[in-house]
């Protein structure tokens, strides 16, 4: 019994974490009736991501809203050969960047709605607390 609250845990916090896969993102998105908070980090070397998910995506503040309102996508840069990605999801990334940032932006987070469409863009650090920068994304979610 114990093991299996263990693996149910598990599973519930993995599918509250963050996801890597567009098309996955946008089904889950319009299914729920969420938007999609889009990360474009560099894990392993990108000070202002490191700091961003430290002071911010890692709060419970934005771990509860998140859980309930959006729908989390990542798409890490490591440089580290540790750290490396496989080759699907490096070419996923880039796919990503492709479309979203053109310009190479550390970190960049986007909020877009279920079809993909930019609603707010947060160009590095943000430099707000959990709870001021789910107050933008819960105005933006209002007036959508």
């Amino acid at each position: 019994m114990r093991l299996f609250c263990l693996v149910i845990l598990s599973v519930a916090l993995m599918s509250a974490g963050w996801g890597t896969d567009l098309s996955k993102a946008k089904d889950e998105a319009k299914k729920d009736h969420k938007l999609i908070l889009l990360s474009f980090s560099g894990s392993d070397w990108c000070i202002p991501c490191i700091k961003t998910k430290k002071e911010i995506f890692d709060k419970e503040p934005f771990i509860n809203y998140s859980a309930a309102n959006l729908v989390l996508l990542n798409a890490d840069f490591p440089r580290l050969k540790k750290n490396v990605l496989s080759s699907e999801q490096t070419k996923q990334n880039e796919t990503l960047a492709d479309i979203y940032n053109k310009s190479g932006v550390f970190p960049l987070t986007l909020l877009l709605d279920a079809d993909g469409k930019v609603l707010k863009e947060w160009q590095g650090y943000p430099g707000l607390s959990p709870e001021a920068f789910v107050s933008q994304i819960t105005a933006i979610q209002h007036a959508h």
